[in-house]
């Protein structure tokens, strides 16, 4: 769609970023590793803000240990600094391993992390909880080269990089669902088992990160993909990889490159037209058919689509977040009626443009104004001028939405403004539909509140 505002900017500077820093993300991806610690290596100030940040989300205790680096550090390198912080938590924590993630700092001062670690190696004294040094995963995630999204990615493939490794086949299947709720991890891993498959989800934070209420605390909180499936994962029968971007398919391109293992690349399972591409796949790995329950949900959706689309029908919708989830979500958003009048995300991922054109094509009346790297002053300059109905998206685009006095329907993350952030499913039939009816339900809302006389019935 051309648009006045398109070709034009009076501003170089971010305003209120669309995304999070990239070490951000990787830290959620290694809490979904059986017995890991975040370890940020930099500043104490960068694991403090995303404590605070994840544990808004998640309402859970998010422990992340950092080097802690202060200005003299700056200058003579974090090297000191990574080895104690290093012994501190291992002797804490008895972890069975640590994600170690690097921040703008150390990535500008160069310190060579895989070297200090070698070092560590060969010079400390300390074991994990199984009376061995724990793993030592390295990732490398300054915020300034990239978002969240790519730094969860970049944590989940140095993880397989760094622990997979070619083994016997067994039959099984490596999920990797990208950067999900804990709720549809739960519902993944209820799929597969109905499959008959045996599945190594990773990550897998969907305990850690939403616990049970417990009577005792654990200092490490369990759940988490076991490491020794992890190792495994070279000899799984194949790989399922959610995604769109080049970084969501990195972990699966390196297992099969290095192991052999069959990867099939799918798109984040929103809608009924993805979730079918997901439930197609999981058939030819079980050789089974789809079970009844899966069945009559996909039945369920489309009889709420029909009764739905009187509701639905020409709304116009604008649609931002991370890459991999606005793309599905506009897949979602076409099929369902509505026009994504605008679909926008804070990251930089290639294809994000012609992703959008794809899953959308055939079923919008106009094309969709698609643009990646925009944060939220140009949101709110685009929707002025495009007038949605309402708008899809984490807690971040209320201000636009109450300015343009639209709903917003959240999803995603973060979620910050509301309760139960975790337990909102997105993907699969079960996902669709409560995604449909909360839009259903918002826009209804909407026209009984701006009902000069209301009314109780539809």
């Amino acid at each position: 769609m051309k648009s006045n505002l398109a070709e034009k900017r009076d501003y170089v500077s971010s305003t209120n970023a669309c995304k999070a820093c990239m070490s951000l993300g990787a830290c959620i991806a290694f809490k979904g590793i059986e017995g890991c610690v975040p370890f940020l290596h930099g500043s104490q100030g960068c694991a403090t803000y995303m404590r605070r940040y994840l544990i808004s989300h998640f309402r859970e205790p998010v422990d992340i240990a950092s080097s802690s680096l202060g200005e003299n550090d700056a200058v003579f390198g974090g090297g000191p600094n990574l080895k104690q912080g290093l012994v501190n938590m291992i002797n804490k924590y008895q972890a069975k391993a640590v994600g170690i993630a690097t921040t703008c700092l150390t990535e500008t001062i160069g310190d060579n992390v895989p070297a200090i670690v070698r070092e560590f190696l060969k010079e400390a004294k300390v074991e994990g909880a199984d009376g061995k040094m724990p793993a030592l995963i390295q990732a490398s995630t300054p915020s300034y080269a990239a978002t969240h999204m790519e730094g969860f990615h970049a944590a989940v493939k140095a993880t397989v990089a760094q622990l997979a490794k070619p083994v016997a086949r067994h039959g099984g299947v490596n999920i990797l669902p990208g950067f999900v709720s804990p709720a549809d991890i739960r519902y993944l891993l209820e799929v597969a088992k109905d499959f008959g498959l045996s599945a190594t989800l990773l990550p897998d934070y969907s305990r850690p990160l939403d616990a049970p209420a417990s009577t005792s605390y654990e200092i490490l909180p369990s759940g988490g993909t076991p490491l020794a499936d992890i190792k495994k994962m070279g000899g799984a029968a194949a790989t399922l990889s959610f995604g769109w971007t080049p970084d969501s398919q990195g972990a699966g391109r390196d297992l099969q490159e290095r192991c052999g293992v069959c990867l099939h690349s799918l798109g984040l399972p929103i809608g009924l037209r993805r979730s079918d591409a997901m439930f197609e796949a999981l058939e030819t790995v079980s050789k089974r058919p789809v079970p009844a329950r899966h069945a009559d949900e996909r039945g369920r959706l489309l009889d709420a689509m029909v009764d739905g689309h009187k509701y639905l029908s020409g709304q116009r919708a604008v649609v931002y977040g991370e890459q991999d989830m606005v793309i599905g979500l506009a897949s979602f958003l076409a099929e369902v009626g509505v026009q994504p009048v605008l679909c926008v995300s804070g990251g930089r991922s290639a294809g994000f443009r012609e992703n959008i054109e794809k899953v959308t094509e055939g079923l919008v009346r106009e094309p969709v104004m698609a643009e990646a790297g925009v944060d939220f002053y140009r949101i709110a300059e685009l929707s002025r001028e495009l007038k949605p109905d309402f708008m899809v998206g984490n807690s971040k685009g209320y201000v636009v939405a109450r300015e343009l006095d639209i709903p917003l329907v959240r999803v995603g993350f973060p979620i910050h403004d509301r309760f139960g952030g975790p337990r909102l499913h997105h993907l699969g039939y079960r996902g669709a539909q409560e995604l449909y009816d909360r839009v259903v339900n918002a826009l209804i809302e909407k026209k009984q509140n701006d009902s000069s006389v209301g009314y109780g019935y539809i």
